[in-house]
């Protein structure tokens, strides 16, 4: 069955189109989200590491080796199946530091530019024959369907066919579908829904194909058991190879695709999978390997049965063909260009973005003013297009010399170069980077001398000049290559790890990969103050758009302020900024424009460890920790519990000046929250703070006691100590072995309220002391006045002196009253209950208002006492004196000048009620809450002392009553305050 060229360009085209439509609605969202971040849909995508070879080469690898050709599923699928522990350490460390390839792994590990200038290339050699692969398949396939020979199909040598013309129209659409959907991070979306697309088209149909060979060329599996009974030789082929170890060679071969090949690094590990997305995977793809894996068998052995003229490697489609089903052909033929596509466009992808970011970017210095993402946007494009040039340039060099499983050996084996390297990222801190690049150039020399070359000039040997003694060279002895290119490899790069010295950076790297930044957490100082100083110091680089944009997107992903300050969150920004860039221009141009225009300041001290990293490195790993180190960090914990918990406010500071430690009660006191300080200076916190703790940490003192400070409308007193945290290094010049302080706070303010009013107090009573002598001094020269008037009364007969007589009298008896009232006062009024007696509150009240008229330096108001004469409750008079008092002095100081403040007395409900209502603005609802709370006051300072209202509450509450707050009292003008005070009327 045939078809004509242009019928198969047709279908070819079709496919695309339709891939192309697929990725466009899935890029513009015209599909649901979910679906395409389903975790299935990652699994499917990874499906693009199963290219043209594994959908028609495997098979004849099948027939090369056997049972020997399951390596290939088992060593990719084993790299998934132990994803926790051999990939989620590579996917965490290149998602924390925006490392897309194997050139930025490594490059950022062996902290080395010369690493990622030999990795591209040798990476760009290793997938050369690998993307010949995939247009040769294309084009023999076409070639295949399209005329009834096999002969035809090597490459004629007067010129360019059809087949030629119809491979190099298909690369040029797939170099546009890739610029279109590859190369910008809007449509990525789109590509991965595509990528996965292609893996399902291709599982469906080869399954298609191995359903035929089972069920269609032998009626069913018992069927096979019969043809594979009468064809013995054919179960003595599957296990030949496996006895002579080959399938070992082929395991470590396979093993290395994994991690090694650029194009299923980026969608495995760089490509920002979650970690439920890796354990999906982690038995997802091995479970899709062995579902590609079933048919391969099967379809061997149809095309055997089928007696087919075709090429092994072609059985995939030849089977189908001469089953004589168009459907099924075009199926077959559909899924090896969904093969050949998928890992073409991410090969090209991958291997533009390594070139572009370690071959052209950091040749130049860069410079931009334009809009940098639209000329990073063309120069990729470019390198797609002309890396589908180069590979249609190697298709045609090679002029089908090597069969599609020979070039996939070649191509694996040189990517096998890689993984001591990869090994070394996160298992063997040692390795150096003069190791690994003397190892790999070994190895890839190796590789090009013995396997790449004779390839390319189809060779099968060299004769030693001057012997006859032959050196084999090609795809014959891979095996021979395979073993001795990566002994090689693997015995420089260690030779020479062990016995050369590694650069700090280096050690820091290592370090880095291997998770242990716990002990490599710095706290370095920036030379920037705000993130404006960012978009300023980038902008030389980057042009003030490009600058202003990542600033903007690195703030986003941390949740940070626009203008944030704190030292500790610069840091973060920096190290974001920097992953940000590497994921744009690759890991040594971005490093080289972060160390540029952000470096940290050279203070000439040794670097200060970062508490904060360090303390979020152990939380994340706390679950990992074991034995001693558990028991440490358990330790560690309680510590640092015990600190925060501390009921005395605390702050801790590094030897920069940095807050390290702001404690619960520090919270508590000044009212900054921990996340607003922590990382950041004294000198960034509000008043009074600000002067108060920098001050007092710049001085020598050890403490300062009795600080004032104003909070608003309230005054707090603060004693301040202070410590010096000794730096665990020892010896160095005195005075460089101090780290940091820490700095306790002791609110001293109800202590210091408390001592004023014991001082008030004390003048009362001293007053009282005086009232008491100035009585009896007063009183007996009063008493003879008044003696003195009555006697001129009686024996006056002038009317004029009489009445001068009377008003002496008045006079006098108007000095008695105020002297005794002053006396009643100065009394403690301690009586016990057993003591007490019915108190009348008309004269309690009349008695305070009295008191309250000696005062001439206060506000001028009347008191209108309305207490009903016969209003009686059980209770001390003199402590009952003192609530009225109180009550009646807070409404004059409330009230305006000529205010009236009215005394009502009534009984309710068994209790003696008397309510004293002003003309003052109220009381404001967020104070109600707090008026009876000691040491409370709204007046100015030394108006009051916030106890008065305390002292009436506490002495209502001793007699069983209630206080009750009206405010406002006068509802129409939303004025005035009515305290009522109720006494029960039994004792």
């Amino acid at each position: 069955m045939n078809f004509e060229v242009g019928h198969i360009a047709l279908i070819g085209v079709g496919y695309i189109a339709a891939l192309f439509c697929f990725a466009l609605a899935t890029s513009k969202g015209w599909l649901p989200v979910r679906w395409v971040r389903h975790p299935l849909v990652f699994v499917l995508s990874l499906g693009v590491s199963l290219s043209a070879w594994t959908f028609y080469g495997v098979v004849d690898l099948a027939w090369q080796y056997g049972y020997g050709v399951l390596a290939y599923y088992l060593g990719t699928g084993a790299m998934f199946l132990f994803a926790p522990f051999a990939l989620e350490p590579l996917a965490r460390l290149a998602q924390r530091y925006q490392l897309t390839s194997p050139a930025d792994l490594l490059v950022f590990r062996y902290h080395s530019r010369a690493a990622g200038t030999f990795t591209t290339l040798f990476m760009l050699l290793g997938l050369l024959p690998l993307i010949a692969l995939q247009i040769q398949a294309v084009s023999e396939t076409l070639a295949l369907l399209s005329r009834d020979s096999v002969t035809i199909l090597a490459l004629p040598d007067s010129g360019v066919t059809n087949k030629d013309l119809t491979t190099f129209v298909y690369c040029v659409l797939l170099a546009l579908f890739t610029s279109t959907f590859g190369t910008s991070r809007k449509h990525r979306l789109g590509l991965t829904g595509a990528l996965a697309l292609e893996s399902v088209v291709k599982l469906v149909a080869l399954l298609a194909v191995g359903g035929y060979a089972v069920y269609g060329v032998f009626n069913g599996f018992a069927g096979l058991d019969l043809w594979l009974a009468e064809h013995s030789s054919m179960q003595q082929l599957l296990y030949a190879p496996i006895k002579e170890g080959s399938s070992h060679t082929l395991l470590l071969v396979f093993i290395a695709t994994a991690v090694a090949m650029p194009h299923i690094f980026y969608l495995s590990i760089a490509g920002r999978p979650a970690s439920r997305h890796l354990r999906v995977a982690s038995w997802g793809f091995p479970l899709f390997l062995l579902l590609m894996a079933l048919p391969i068998f099967p379809i061997m052995w149809a095309g055997f049965a089928l007696d087919v003229a075709e090429p092994v490697q072609y059985f995939t489609l030849a089977v189908p063909r001469a089953s004589g089903s168009v459907l099924l052909t075009v199926l077959a033929f559909i899924g090896g260009l969904a093969a050949a596509t998928g890992a073409l466009v991410m090969m090209t992808l991958a291997l533009s973005t390594m070139v572009m970011n370690h071959w052209l970017l950091p040749g130049t210095r860069w410079h931009s003013e334009d809009n940098m993402y639209r000329q990073l946007l063309w120069l990729r494009r470019t390198l797609v297009a002309a890396l589908y040039l180069a590979g249609f340039a190697f298709y045609l060099l090679l002029n089908n010399r090597l069969s599609l499983s020979d070039l996939a050996i070649l191509s694996f084996i040189a990517s096998l170069q890689f993984l001591p390297g990869i090994f070394a990222v996160i298992h063997w801190p040692q390795g150096n980077r003069r190791g690994f690049i003397a190892g790999l150039l070994a190895g890839m020399l190796i590789w090009a001398g013995g396997l790449l070359l004779p390839a390319i000039l189809g060779l099968s040997g060299v004769t030693i000049p001057g012997t006859e003694l032959q050196i084999p060279l090609g795809m014959t002895i891979w095996t021979q290559v395979t073993t001795l290119s990566l002994a090689v490899n693997i015995l420089l790069f260690v030779l020479l790890s062990l016995t050369t010295d590694t650069s700090s950076l280096e050690q820091y790297a290592a370090n880095l990969c291997g998770d242990e930044t716990i002990g490599q957490a710095l706290r370095l100082e920036l030379d920037v103050q705000s993130a404006a100083d960012f978009r300023l110091r980038l902008a030389e680089s980057l042009g003030a758009a490009t600058a202003s944009q990542e600033v903007n997107r690195a703030l986003r992903q941390l949740n940070l302020p626009e203008e944030e300050r704190r030292p500790f969150a610069l840091r973060q920004l920096r190290d974001k900024l920097e992953a940000n860039l590497s994921g744009l221009l690759g890991r040594v141009l971005a490093g080289q424009i972060i160390e540029r225009h952000l470096p940290f300041k050279d203070s000439g001290l040794p670097a200060n460890k970062d508490i904060h990293l360090i303390e979020s490195g152990l939380s994340r790993y706390k679950n990992q920790l074991t034995g001693l180190a558990a028991e440490l960090n358990n330790l560690r914990l309680y510590h640092r519990q015990m600190l925060e918990e501390l009921p005395v406010a605390a702050c801790s500071l590094g030897r920069d000046g940095e807050i390290l430690l702001w404690n619960f009660a520090m919270q508590d006191l000044t009212g900054i929250a921990a996340s607003e300080v922590i990382g950041s200076k004294l000198d960034y916190l509000p008043e009074p703070w600000q002067s108060l703790l920098m001050d007092f940490a710049l001085s020598d003192e050890g403490s300062r006691f009795k600080q004032q400070i104003s909070l608003g409308d309230d005054r707090r007193w603060l004693n301040l100590h202070k410590t010096h945290l000794k730096n665990s290094r020892g010896g160095g010049v005195a005075g460089e072995g101090r780290d940091g302080q820490m700095l306790l706070v002791e609110d001293i303010t109800e202590t210091q309220v408390l001592e004023q009013e014991l001082i008030h107090n004390e003048r009362l009573a001293s007053l009282g002391r005086l009232a008491a002598g100035v009585a009896h001094e007063v009183g007996n020269p009063v008493t003879g006045i008044a003696c003195l008037a009555q006697n001129l009364q009686y024996e006056s007969d002038s009317e004029e002196v009489r009445d001068t007589a009377n008003q002496i009298i008045s006079q006098t008896q108007r000095i008695s009253r105020i002297v005794h009232s002053l006396v009643n006062f100065s009394h403690s009024g301690n009586q016990e209950k057993s003591d007490w007696a019915p108190v009348d509150l008309y004269a309690c009240v009349q008695e305070a208002v009295q008191l309250l008229a000696l005062q001439r330096d206060k506000t001028e108001t009347t008191f209108d006492n309305a207490v009903p004469a016969d209003l009686m409750a059980p209770g001390d008079n003199q402590r009952l004196i003192q609530v009225f008092i109180n009550l009646l002095s807070n409404a004059r100081d409330a009230s305006p000048d000529g205010g009236h403040i009215r005394i009502d007395g009534y009984s309710a409900n068994g209790y003696a009620c008397v309510a004293v209502t002003d003309e003052g603005p109220g009381i404001p609802l967020k104070h109600r809450e707090r008026i009876l709370e000691p040491f409370f006051t709204t007046k100015e300072p030394g108006e009051g002392t916030g106890l008065g209202l305390a002292m009436v509450y506490s002495i209502v509450e001793e007699h069983g009553g209630q206080l009750e707050l009206v405010s406002p009292a006068n509802a129409a003008t939303g004025r005035g305050a009515t305290f009522i005070v109720q006494l029960p009327q039994t004792g």
